[in-house]
């Protein structure tokens, strides 16, 4: 595959991230990056856009869930994400796909399927373990996963500290940014997932980004 192609490793195991290494670099020959939490992963993205790919672990301990996919899908629209977890409930693998990643890769598979699965993702296609069946999906979920996708990267923020239970003061601080902007992407946020209070987008985003609920 050649060092063309540029993959970054995000998973807070060293033992992982070593394995993970040896197929990236040594049998994909790709240029490979490592980070051990979600602070250093948008770090990296943020300094090298051009990472085709990201090979993402889902249970970091700076970022909450399924949100982490979400916020780089929304940033980073380029970079190719791999989910590769020690999650192996075919909800989450669902949800994983729903929200725009293009793979996903338990950890108990085999190093050759990882190959095969990164060839797969970085050559356009989407990999899911074999003898996955993906679970039959509500539409009313699927619906609200498609209204999360029309947020803007600020608006995804402003939404996830709505969620965390802060007020648009405490936004504001966090973010460096005016009360009034604060409250001009609530509004935003609320408009766009249909909904009439902060209460029901939070609890909205809360269950979608869960690894717990179908």
């Amino acid at each position: 595959m050649g060092s063309d192609y540029t993959a970054l490793i995000a998973d807070d195991h060293p033992l992982f991230r070593s394995a993970l290494n040896q197929v990236l670099s040594q049998q994909l020959k790709l240029s490979v990056e490592q980070a051990d939490n979600f602070s250093q992963t948008y770090a990296a993205l943020q300094k090298n856009p051009d990472i085709d790919v990201v090979c993402l672990d889902l249970n970091m301990p700076d970022t909450d869930g399924l949100s982490g996919i979400i916020r780089l899908r929304a940033e980073f629209p380029n970079t190719l994400i791999i989910v590769v977890s020690g999650e192996e409930n075919p909800l989450i693998i669902a949800k994983c796909i729903a929200l725009g990643a293009s793979g996903f890769i338990p950890k108990s598979v085999s190093l050759e399927s990882i190959s095969q699965a990164v060839t797969a993702v970085l050559d356009g296609e989407q990999w899911i373990p074999p003898d996955f069946e993906m679970p039959e999906r509500q539409s009313q979920q699927h619906e609200q996963y498609r209204m999360l996708e029309t947020l803007t990267p600020h608006q995804l923020k402003v939404l996830n500290m709505i969620a965390k239970g802060l007020l648009n003061k405490q936004i504001a601080y966090e973010l460096d940014i005016s009360e009034s902007t604060v409250k001009q992407h609530a509004s935003a946020v609320l408009r766009k997932l249909g909904v009439n209070n902060r209460t029901q987008a939070g609890i909205m985003f809360k269950q979608l980004m869960s690894l717990e609920q179908g």
